[in-house]
């Protein structure tokens, strides 16, 4: 298990944009060297507008689709698959190696009520997660749609669901020294853009959630609306702000960082699975 931890650690401290994905029709990943070669030659195509590129040629930019270890919720959830583009310069040797410039992942964790209502040809990983430029995530997400005719949409996080965010998070156990859980909020109806950023001193925010929980491994709705209520109640009192009133875009906790616009950044491996789940339930409410 640490062995797989450690071969996820590079999906931490980077920002992912996250996508709901509907199901891949024939997609099998006894293929992923042929889907590599494919993407390669459809990558290289996009960047030299529209030329014909031969197959197997080498080219600038490498294509590598591999099985992600150690990212299932149960063994019901189809395996995780990373893209990767790399760049090699003219210059540079092959023994320097090549240096990634665009990452993407397929993921379900925990993702049966998807899985299960859909047809045998069909390959469910409902969240994808992009690192790099967005036109590298325009082409890759463009073959995969038209090789196996699926769809990509962004996926946004709400406010209701941030606070929920806040509230788990909060309740996790981190064994070094834990980050301030910072709660970003957006006002509406101003001419100029304007955000409010309230941190909490992790075992403020530690202490306050156990006064909330009723059940030890549980999170209810209710939970969570009175430990936000007890946020808001405290920076009334010291600034006059209603908070309530304002929009919430964006929380940072030791576990994670989400913001609404689906950005989200892993910061625990342990907890890495976890958040997935959330994620992966919303990406398949969006699909439904």
């Amino acid at each position: 298990e640490n062995a797989d931890q450690q071969k996820n650690v590079f999906l931490l401290q980077k920002q992912w944009t996250l996508y709901s994905v509907t199901p891949l029709y024939r997609f099998s990943d006894a293929h992923l060297k042929d889907y590599a070669r494919l993407l390669s030659a459809f990558v290289a195509a996009e960047k030299q507008k529209g030329l014909a590129v031969e197959i197997g040629v080498e080219l600038d930019i490498k294509v590598a689709v591999s099985v992600l270890p150690d990212l299932k919720g149960s063994e019901e959830d189809a395996a995780a698959i990373l893209v990767q583009l790399s760049s090699r310069s003219a210059a540079s040797s092959k023994h320097k190696g090549e240096k990634v410039i665009w990452s993407g992942w397929f993921c379900c964790v925990s993702g049966e009520d998807l899985s299960k209502n859909v047809p045998e040809d069909f390959t469910c990983l409902p969240l994808f997660l992009a690192n790099g430029a967005e036109s590298y995530t325009s082409i890759v997400g463009s073959w995969f749609q038209k090789t196996f005719d699926c769809c990509f949409r962004r996926l946004a996080i709400s406010p209701l669901i941030l606070s929920w965010m806040a509230a788990m998070w909060t309740a996790c156990k981190v064994d070094k020294t834990a980050a301030a859980m910072e709660l970003v909020f957006s006002i509406p109806c101003l001419p100029q853009p304007l955000d409010i950023s309230y941190s909490i001193h992790p075992e403020d925010a530690k202490a306050l959630w156990d006064t909330v929980q009723k059940t030890p491994g549980e999170v209810t709705q209710e939970e969570v609306n009175v430990f936000m209520d007890c946020l808001y109640s405290h920076f009334h009192r010291h600034f006059k702000i209603h908070l309530s009133a304002t929009k919430l875009v964006k929380v940072s906790t030791a576990i994670a960082s989400a913001h609404c616009d689906g950005i989200i950044k892993f910061l625990q491996s342990q907890y890495l699975t976890g958040v997935l789940m959330l994620l992966t339930e919303l990406a398949i409410s969006q699909i439904q």
